[in-house]
């Protein structure tokens, strides 16, 4: 059956569906309490049928809503992020609302940008993955009542909902069996750990995991336009080949140079050094060996993170509450031991 393309409007839905206007609006809200599941399927049948759309400007002139959700991503480019803003986007789709995103590049001078530009055009509030000085930003969207849900990275210093892994957790246990397998010294490689409270807090995991095993261990902070050539110079005076080592990457992007220095140095993975790091991106299952990886649950950080805006913005009665997710390893083979 070919949809219909003409002009609908929520009269003739309520028409067809054989119920009210006001039954309909309030499906198009997302308020499902007062109507029986055969109205709602109803409805949904008619709407499907019809390809049925609302027009989101007419309705935020009546609602004093737009509809529109900033969202503010540290790094669009890595996959990461990518799997959040998917998350996001189906959730708010889903809710007939729509998204702006924007990249920080953890600037504050691009956050300051973005929430001004995104304010400008009337969001209905803020999903941000925010730098440690995003607080002083927060005040002021406060002061003027727009909801904000923090993600990724949540700092003491801001007060509100937020969704986040249990980043600290994960990188404690991730040291601790690698000890476990033979593992006997131990560096992480990290991009500046002091903007991003989600670094300091796989920093801290890493720091007490050494301290309660008693094993030696170094911190090397690496700049992101430096070359995987740069971070093997760096790696060759850091690592002790007499000793067991393994190499923490706090990132994605960090891994791949971390794996391709190793490589280029021609150590032997995982006998000589060991590699872990976080994010499963797709190319550390093709190689050679698989690398062993913190997967975090990121669409999902996405979708819960829409889910708890939408709520605040509509005013429901039952706001969901702030989440922790679990990452989890994946154990691969540049850590799989062999113990002589």
């Amino acid at each position: 059956m070919a949809k219909e393309t003409n002009k609908l409007t929520i009269n003739n839905i309520a028409i067809r569906a054989k119920t009210s206007k006001t039954t309909v609006s309030f499906y198009l809200n997302g308020k499902f309490e007062k109507m029986s599941p055969d109205t709602r399927r109803r409805i949904e049948q008619v709407i499907e049928e019809t390809n049925y759309s609302p027009n989101i400007m007419a309705r935020s002139l009546k609602s004093k809503k737009s509809s529109l959700i900033g969202v503010i991503v540290a790094d669009i480019t890595n996959p990461f992020s990518n799997n959040i803003v998917k998350g996001i986007d189906d959730i708010a789709r889903k809710k007939d609302y729509q998204i702006l995103v924007g990249s920080s590049n953890l600037d504050i001078k691009n956050e300051e940008k973005y929430i001004k530009s995104m304010n400008d055009m009337g969001v209905d509030g803020f999903i941000v993955q925010p730098t440690v000085e995003f607080y002083k930003i927060a005040k002021r969207l406060k002061k003027i009542g727009k909801k904000i849900v923090y993600l990724d990275s949540v700092s003491k210093e801001i007060d509100g909902k937020w969704v986040k892994t249990n980043s600290y957790e994960i990188a404690h246990e991730a040291i601790i069996k690698l000890h476990q397998k033979g593992y006997e010294e131990f560096i992480l490689v990290t991009e500046n750990p002091n903007i991003l409270m989600v670094r300091m807090e796989r920093r801290d995991g890493f720091i007490e995991a050494v301290n309660e095993v008693g094993a030696k261990s170094s911190i090397v902070v690496f700049e992101d336009e430096e070359s995987y050539k740069d971070m093997a110079k760096i790696l060759l005076s850091r690592v002790n080949t007499s000793k067991k080592t393994a190499i923490f990457a706090i990132n994605g992007k960090m891994l791949q140079k971390v794996f391709r220095a190793v490589t280029s140095i021609g150590w032997n993975i995982p006998n000589q050094v060991g590699i872990i790091g976080f994010d499963n991106w797709d190319w550390t299952f093709y190689a050679t060996p698989s690398v062993t990886t913190i997967d975090q649950p990121t669409y999902q950080e996405g979708k819960y993170a829409a889910k708890l805006l939408i709520e605040m913005v509509e005013e429901s009665e039952n706001i969901s509450e702030s989440m922790i997710f679990n990452c989890s390893i994946n154990w691969n083979e540049s850590t799989n031991l062999k113990i002589d």
